[in-house]
């Protein structure tokens, strides 16, 4: 054995056990709104507790650990703890361009399924996106949205060949697969000339999205229904949508025929999917890690909860979407815009 190899993989797995453990202390602190109130203002354990109404204990331990993680910084001297600006930018804004917090509340959530995921290996059956605990649909939104709110009406709708001029004079736009209408409601917000529809098959995402739409005061633009992406309804879109949920479905094909179907002759499906190479030597990184590991526990078995013989997975890359746009029908396809985190991806009839 070689002692050097085995330190390594021991500093590997030690790391990754601080992670694991640091991830429920992360979403304590969003939950309890730690780290918005340490990013107001440096501050002691006893003085975080106080801003916030909990235990001065907890909290000494709480920032001790975050401390030694990186997320929070400490001053010896002064015993007291602090946010840089970039830690701030990443721990305490839920509106900013990333917000880490909501991807720990998602992998908790998926997390809890742990024991049903082991039993799914050997059986082979699948596990429905709406079988899994709340966390997973909150913290999805949570993960995803910061990108959205940076990209999507910035740099995305603009990359694609004439959609934004459409959405502007009034466009109708179906948004596929939309969970809690994150995606949804921002379109309906910059391009208030437009209708939209979203779709989801929870229908627990759809009666929460429509609430939010609601506070935003974009209801009377939206309608939400809760149908499948194979199944959902109207005819004639300018735009259609699928925000990272190709790859959940076990009939991707079914669902691009249907889009395909349901698009104006000159509209546009505008694809969005976690950023993946084409092979697995392409993925074995650390974006490719964190999309394996949440592919196992979601996106692989609620393909395999739906017929159809697919299950792509969070990594599938740009071969295999650009497949399944092609056998829907589709006869142009590129790669329009990218992120570390997602590929952007246009389909035109």
């Amino acid at each position: 054995m070689d002692d050097t190899k085995l330190t390594e993989m021991l500093h590997r797995f030690v790391g990754d056990l601080g992670a694991t453990m640091a991830a429920g202390n992360v979403v304590v602190g969003h939950r309890l709104g730690l780290y918005r109130a340490l990013a107001g203002e440096p501050g002691s354990s006893d003085e975080l507790a106080r801003r916030t109404d909990t235990d001065p204990r907890y909290i000494a331990e709480w920032l001790r650990g975050q401390a030694a993680g990186g997320y929070v910084t400490y001053d010896a001297d002064a015993d007291t703890y602090s946010l840089t600006e970039e830690q701030a930018f990443v721990l305490a804004n839920p509106d900013g361009a990333v917000y880490a917090p909501g991807a720990f509340v998602l992998a908790l959530g998926s997390l809890r399924a742990e024991q049903r995921v082991t039993d799914a290996f050997r059986t082979g059956d699948g596990i429905g996106w709406h079988e899994h605990d709340s966390d997973v649909f909150v913290g999805c939104e949570q993960f995803f949205r910061p990108g959205y709110l940076a990209n999507l009406t910035t740099s995305w709708i603009p990359a694609l060949d004439g959609v934004e001029t459409k959405l502007r004079s009034g466009a109708r736009v179906a948004d596929v697969g939309c969970g809690l209408g994150a995606s949804t409601i921002l379109m309906a917000e910059q391009y208030p000339h437009s209708t939209l529809v979203g779709c989801d098959y929870h229908d627990g995402s759809i009666e929460l999205a429509a609430k939010r739409a609601a506070d935003a005061g974009v209801a009377e633009r939206i309608t939400f229904e809760v149908a499948s992406a194979q199944t959902f309804s109207g005819a004639g879109y300018d735009l259609v949508t699928t925000f990272d949920c190709l790859h959940d479905m076990g009939d991707p094909i079914g669902a691009a025929t249907h889009i395909r179907q349901a698009l104006a002759e000159d509209g546009t499906w505008l694809i969005v999917e976690p950023y993946a190479g084409d092979s697995v030597s392409d993925n074995l990184n650390p974006v490719g890690r964190v999309y394996y590991n949440f592919s196992t526990f979601l996106c692989v078995p609620n393909a395999m909860s739906q017929p159809g013989g697919y299950s792509l997975g969070a990594q599938a890359g740009e071969r295999a979407i650009a497949q399944v746009a092609e056998r829907a029908g589709f006869t142009r396809f590129r790669r329009a815009a990218e992120t570390p985190i997602n590929i952007v991806y246009e389909a035109r009839p």
